[in-house]
């Protein structure tokens, strides 16, 4: 059984649910890190950006001789558009500038290029980070998770959408082209929040239609399709992937209330997904998810500076990328046995 140390007491998984105070005690601790550098995140914007935009423009030059060349550096081209994604979700938390306007009017720019409502999405997914592994609130922002007994409970025809909901084509290929090019077109769903999700949806359309509208005058329809479909579609896989990771893991940590606790479940239900030093860069530190749930407000670029000055974090929840694929076949949470676990 792996154990961790947290604030010098040794927690092994099975023990985990009583380590609260323990976790706990993290919360202050991380404070110090909170503080945003502008100089760094301006930085970390232009590395992303300048290196995006000369892939992007590589690929319509390879594209006027072979469409095939060009559609492998879709790949790299993506994972760039990931990282633009992943400082657009410290925009989300006020954590890249020390400016709120700064943050928010940065985070809707980019959120015209990753097809991502900003002001909406902001909202979701802090409502997904207060409800994070709470069995009573599931479905804000995660990945569609049933217990064994409500698997069991339902029908033969329940069951099978399940199964093709969590076949692995239709979790990171064909669901994340759904998410990022139709689903997040309107915003179904949010009437009851009045106008904001719709003015953040249909400004973030106006603008990505606006920047097609450019390009197709510039370069042509049959161009930009070439060179933006397979970004996105590459960039949505690889972001989903990311987020199936995160928290889709065996040892994660699900309970119900009043067992659920933020801290426990920042901290022991979001993985360290301990990528090689470039993939991690790439994609903007978010593998150090336990930390980022723990305080939301730390810079995705001081998240390294966590770890190294408290390496005893680095055990808990860790994953390495040659393990993460293991996580593919986990798709139940046992209550009993406190982990997920596969269909057999």
């Amino acid at each position: 059984m792996p154990a961790h140390r947290v604030a010098g007491e040794r927690i092994t998984l099975e023990n985990a649910s009583t380590s609260a105070p323990a976790t706990a005690s993290w919360l202050p601790r991380l404070n110090s890190y909170r503080q945003a550098d502008n100089r760094k995140a301006t930085f970390e914007i232009l590395a992303t950006v300048l290196p995006f935009a000369a892939l992007w423009a590589l690929m319509l030059y390879v594209s006027q001789y072979s469409l095939w060349l060009s559609l492998p550096l879709a790949v790299p081209t993506g994972a760039f558009l990931v990282r633009l994604f992943m400082i657009q979700h410290d925009c989300g938390h006020g954590a890249l500038f020390s400016s709120r306007r700064a943050n928010d009017w940065v985070g809707r720019v980019i959120g015209v290029l990753t097809l991502t409502p900003y002001d909406f999405w902001r909202r979701s997914h802090a409502l997904h980070h207060a409800s994070s592994g709470n069995l009573d609130r599931r479905g804000i922002g995660d990945i569609d998770t049933l217990t064994v007994e409500e698997y069991a409970a339902r029908t033969w025809f329940g069951k099978l959408r399940y199964r093709i909901y969590r076949h692995p084509l239709v979790m990171f290929v064909v669901g994340p082209a759904y998410l990022f090019l139709l689903q997040q077109r309107l915003p179904f769903g949010a009437m009851r929040e009045g106008t904001m999700p719709w003015a953040s949806t249909m400004l973030t359309n106006a603008g990505a239609l606006a920047l097609a509208l450019i390009l197709i005058w510039m370069i042509g329809l049959h161009a930009l399709l070439a060179i933006q479909l397979p970004t996105v579609m590459v960039g949505a896989s690889i972001g989903v992937w990311l987020f199936y990771v995160q928290h889709q893991f065996e040892r994660t940590s699900w309970e119900r209330q009043p067992q659920w606790t933020h801290a426990h479940a920042a901290l022991h239900g979001s993985s360290f997904y301990d990528l090689p030093k470039p993939l991690m860069w790439l994609t903007g530190n978010i593998g150090i998810h336990h930390l980022h749930h723990l305080n939301s407000r730390i810079p995705f670029y001081r998240l390294p500076e966590v770890l190294a000055d408290h390496p005893e974090l680095r055990s808990i929840g860790r994953i390495s990328l040659g393990q993460s694929f293991a996580c593919v076949r986990l798709t139940l949470w046992d209550e009993q046995a406190k982990r997920l676990v596969p269909f057999g």
